[in-house]
């Protein structure tokens, strides 16, 4: 950290700024004693312009590139996106199927809990309506029923993040004014 440019960005393993740099944490400061480093931001990470200006907030955030590549979205400097979870919608997830599992064996059951369905069931007569018997078995699951079940899921988010390391990012307030090329 020798020599910085004013505005370079660094990151730091220490608990604290070092004397010229100030944490990248979105806080104001006055133009008035920090026109250099204004002259550079301006206002794009917050402040009024007249006498404050923010520093950019990287806490709990990745920094990535600016502007548009190919096939790459338009990234325009200072704008923040994306989220620390997501919640998915039943339109977002791709087009799928959950089969029914059932017991290639006939019943011996008329209990669902802790047994499998089925293949056939025994009917008895009660009146003129057919009733259901014996449609569970407390066999395992061994063969698909041709038919499937309806959508699954709770609708809660999930986390969207990648293994990652908290630290610092500093910014330095003092150094070599960059020139434009």
């Amino acid at each position: 950290m020798m020599n910085p440019f004013v505005g370079q960005i660094e990151l730091f393993g220490g608990t604290f700024a070092p004397r010229g740099w100030a944490f990248c944490n979105g806080q104001l400061l006055a133009i008035s004693q920090n026109d250099a480093l204004f002259s550079l931001l301006g206002t794009i990470y917050g402040g009024d312009g007249r006498t404050t200006f923010g520093l950019p907030d990287l806490r709990g955030r990745c920094a990535i590139g600016m502007g548009i590549g190919p096939g790459l979205s338009d990234r325009r400097q200072g704008a923040t996106l994306g989220g620390q979870t997501e919640t998915l919608l039943q339109n977002q997830l791709p087009s799928h199927t959950h089969g029914l599992l059932g017991n290639n064996t006939d019943g011996t059951s008329n209990d669902p809990a802790a047994n499998s369905i089925a293949k056939n069931t025994v009917t008895r007569e009660r009146g003129s309506d057919p009733l259901p018997s014996n449609g569970f078995i407390d066999s395992a699951a061994n063969a698909a029923m041709g038919a499937s079940i309806g959508a699954a899921g709770g609708g809660l988010p999930h986390d969207n993040m990648q293994p990652s390391i908290a630290m610092n990012y500093v910014i330095a307030l003092f150094g070599i004014y960059p020139s434009r090329n």
